[in-house]
């Protein structure tokens, strides 16, 4: 049985449909069809029942979906081993925030593409969390305070912020003393986030409120800049406006404790090679380059 024939059926299985999975391979919905219907000829029953809104899995897909996954993994595993000079082949599909990706990690990227000719890689940009499994991503980039989750994490650098206001809502409003007093204040924000801060050893947790939110940390700074309320914002997306005086650090006896920048996979006992490599390029470059996420300008 072909592995690509393998691989395309999982690809479909988690995707929900064939033109899910075509796009997600990068190939035609006929070719995915095709290598579909060699699986089933080869097996001789059914593995996927097709519907209007796509393709569900029959009690024998179901088995053989995760004998088919692991079979696949086994043989990337294989070919990367036996490959010259540890070289990746095969694809890797990234997930990175629209805030960061294209100016932080895809200089990475490029290099990774660079050093490894035979290796695929598909990045997709947005400031939304998305489901790995269910979106067939190897891995995704996030960055601040992870939610708990059953992904699996590794740090690969730190990041630093501070809370923020302008000069205008100050004047007009005045600024949080102490974390207690945060809540007294319009919040410019993600969505329903914590904001912690230090007293000393201790981490105090508050729950902001506001009516301007964005998914984008450049569109907060902005709105911050416009007098909207008060934000916290990582150091290198605010130190252009706290330099040129459109942003002031507020709260400054309090700091946040550091973020991170992490790689996230879905749960498993080992994660692919291809994502290690990209960890431990990700952790060096940012070992080398602190001042990429603004520190020390």
């Amino acid at each position: 049985m072909d592995i690509e024939d393998l691989q395309t059926f999982v690809a479909v299985a988690d995707a929900g449909g064939v033109s899910a999975a075509a796009r997600r391979l990068g190939v035609s919905k006929s070719i995915v069809s095709r290598r579909l219907f060699r699986v089933e000829a080869e097996l001789g029953v059914q593995l996927l029942a097709r519907t209007t809104r796509g393709a569900a899995l029959t009690e024998a897909g179901l088995t053989f979906r995760d004998h088919a996954a692991r079979a696949s993994a086994e043989i990337d595993s294989a070919r990367e081993r036996i490959l010259p000079t540890g070289e990746l082949c095969g694809r890797l599909r990234v997930a990175m925030p629209l805030t960061f990706g294209p100016t932080h990690f895809a200089p990475v990227l490029a290099d990774m593409a660079q050093q490894h000719p035979q290796l695929h890689i598909h990045t997709s940009y947005s400031d939304r969390f998305v489901d790995l499994i269910a979106e067939g991503f190897d891995c995704a980039i996030r960055v601040g305070y992870l939610q708990d989750s059953n992904l699996i994490a590794k740090r690969i650098g730190p990041i630093y912020g501070k809370l923020v206001a302008s000069p205008g809502y100050i004047e007009a409003h005045g600024s949080p003393e102490t974390p207690e007093q945060v809540v007294d204040h319009p919040a410019v924000m993600q969505g329903t986030e914590a904001w912690q801060f230090l007293d000393g050893d201790k981490i105090v947790t508050v729950q902001p409120q506001g009516r301007f939110k964005a998914d984008n940390a450049t569109a907060l700074a902005a709105a911050a800049a416009a007098g909207l309320g008060i934000a916290w914002l990582p150091d290198c997306i605010t130190h252009d406006y706290v330099a040129s005086g459109a942003l002031v650090p507020v709260m400054t006896r309090y700091p946040p404790p550091s973020a991170g920048a992490y790689v996230v996979r879905p749960p498993g006992q080992h994660p692919a090679r291809k994502v290690r490599v990209l960890i431990e390029m990700l952790t060096e470059y940012f070992a080398r380059h602190p001042d990429v996420w603004g520190l020390g300008r």
